[in-house]
């Protein structure tokens, strides 16, 4: 079964040269040259995933990604400028689930691509397991629902797997290292934001339940504690 791909890009020579990489990998790229054409065909049709550039015409990446998280939770891999911290880390704490600055190299996106995809493939493994609730957090690994005192909190899906995994190792200190490889599926890279990022945003969205809390361990990682 071919991936669906959509490529959200007003570099019309790009997008023909990734849809032509992708094919041979046996990706189905369809693609828009703005947001608004985007968030169009996102609504007529399914996709596994998102590849979304920051700067174009009418409506950038990030009003984009602002308009399409409203509803939709397809995983989206920024495109962004080189060396821009803010691009990366507002796109983020916007809800995408991965970035990477152009000029990129080709296999390096291919890998990034296969990694969103394999841990997505993996969170759906999960929707057999039964609702777990600890403090006022209930989450239900079938809908991909998180609930705090019975009111729904909107995760995207690498969010929720964050979560998840420091859930199943409650109280032990996670490495990024290892939150890296094991939820992004690639190394830790110098000066990478994205543990952090998506860390930050998980407390912000839990922040009405006191019961637990993920802590920060100077130099070393994270741990959900919980508290009576």
């Amino acid at each position: 079964m071919q991936t669906n791909i959509l490529i959200i890009d007003d570099d019309d020579a790009l997008v023909e040269l990734l849809s032509e990489f992708l094919a041979v990998e046996n990706f189905n790229c369809t693609s828009a040259s703005n947001g608004e054409e985007g968030i169009a065909m996102l609504k007529r049709h399914s996709f596994d995933l998102i590849l979304l550039d920051v700067m174009m015409p009418k409506m950038d990446g990030f009003e984009t990604l602002k308009n399409l998280r409203k509803t939709d939770k397809t995983p989206v891999l920024m495109l962004t400028a080189r060396g821009d911290d803010y691009d990366r880390i507002l796109g983020l704490e916007l809800g995408a689930d991965d970035y990477l600055p152009k000029p990129f190299n080709h296999r390096e996106l291919l890998a990034r691509i296969k990694a969103i995809l394999r841990r997505f493939d993996y969170a759906k493994t999960l929707s057999q397991q039964a609702p777990v609730q600890i403090g006022q957090l209930n989450i239900d690994h079938n809908t991909h629902s998180v609930y705090i005192n019975q009111q729904a909190i909107e995760l995207t899906g690498t969010e929720f797997q964050f979560l998840d995994f420091l859930i199943r190792h409650l109280g032990q200190l996670i490495s990024k290292e290892t939150l890296s490889e094991q939820i992004l599926g690639r190394r830790l890279m110098q000066f990478d934001r994205s543990i952090d990022m998506h860390i930050s945003n998980l407390r912000k969205k839990l922040k009405e339940d006191e019961s637990i809390e993920i802590k920060t361990v100077r130099g070393a990682g994270y741990r959900l504690v919980t508290h009576d």
